[in-house]
């Protein structure tokens, strides 16, 4: 599975961003999807991911800001994000698992396939 996501961008504080990540390739193999990030000298951290069957779950961090979803052919990741605060800026990635999340949780090495990154940065 190749994975290209793209919406990052330069916000202020209170604002919002859409991420996208493209899916392609060995997709009906996927069955966790999940967005994560990373911020200069910090490890990388989950932030949400999606089930198979549509069920999501959030890192307490971004419960009631951040939305994940995916369009009905399950090709597009999105993670919408309101209510941007200066600790969201990150290299935000997607990954993609063969395992269910219930398995993956957010452990990095669980998750097969990861897209390239795109930059948000949010300024007070």
């Amino acid at each position: 599975v190749q994975l290209v996501e793209s919406g990052g961008g330069s916000v202020q504080a209170g604002g919002s961003l859409r991420l996208s990540c493209v899916a392609s390739g060995d997709t009906y193999s996927t069955y966790c999807m999940g967005w994560f990030r990373q911020a200069p000298g910090k490890e990388r951290e989950g932030v949400a991911n999606i089930r198979s069957d549509g069920g999501t779950n959030y890192a307490n961090s971004v419960k009631g800001r951040f939305t994940i979803s995916q369009d009905n052919a399950k090709t597009t990741l999105y993670l919408q994000m309101n209510n941007l605060k200066p600790e969201d800026t990150a290299m935000h990635y997607c990954a993609a698992s063969r395992s269910p999340c219930y398995a993956t949780g957010y452990v990095l090495g669980n998750f097969d396939n990861w897209g390239q990154g795109t930059q948000v940065t949010v300024s007070s």
